[in-house]
């Protein structure tokens, strides 16, 4: 049974920072008012609650929280089943290790393709820089149902964002990433991630 909330989540429809945190929110149940915000087009009450006007924000009654890993983080404290974070310290900082390093080398290189202020050439080599990476990762994804887990977790909801986006960033995997490539059409058929889907982001696989 889904969880009750007041919750209200400011998301970008096609961004992949909000699109991690409406992936957890459909994996736990939890029902949000999810309040679509197009780039530039700021509604006053997220002027009001953050500083930054940045998405994703997520508003619980008088707490406004922005900076998505803090907001997955909040989410699955505040909803702890299925946690998304395993429970022993090690494995934890684990998990978190491996968001940041997601962060760092992935995002970092998503961010540059899809930026149109980046000039071609570091859009090109930011684009070869991401596909080589995930094949070379790919090996990876066969060891375990989800990424280096047996359990879904907040890794994996930083990664499918990115993932469900490899047509828009102009990337397409070979044969030789077929774990990769598996891991991909189990996850994108769960029904969370189904539910999670904005309008814009079911657009970027049926072009």
């Amino acid at each position: 049974m889904a969880a009750t909330s007041k919750l209200a989540c400011y998301s970008d429809p096609a961004d992949h920072y909000s699109h991690r945190v409406r992936i957890v929110l459909a994996e736990k149940g939890v029902t949000a008012e999810v309040i679509y915000v197009e780039p530039g087009k700021f509604p006053a009450k997220l002027a009001e609650v953050n500083p930054y006007t940045s998405l994703p924000t997520l508003i619980d009654r008088d707490l406004a929280l922005y900076e998505s890993t803090v907001v997955m983080e909040y989410l699955d404290e505040r909803y702890p089943h299925p946690p998304l974070l395993p429970v022993y310290p090690v494995a934890r900082a684990n998990s978190r290790l491996l968001i940041h390093r997601i962060q760092r080398d992935w995002c970092r290189l998503v961010d540059l393709v899809l930026d149109p202020r980046s000039k071609e050439d570091e859009r090109s080599q930011a684009r070869k820089e991401l596909r080589e990476s995930l094949i070379g990762v790919s090996p990876l994804f066969g060891e375990k149902p989800f990424f280096l887990s047996d359990e879904l977790s907040l890794v994996d909801c930083c990664l499918l964002p990115i993932l469900w986006r490899l047509p828009v960033l102009g990337i397409e995997l070979p044969r030789q990433a077929k774990p990769l490539l598996d891991y991909m059409e189990r996850l994108f058929a769960r029904p969370g991630f189904q539910a999670s889907l904005s309008a814009a982001e079911r657009e970027m696989r049926q072009r």
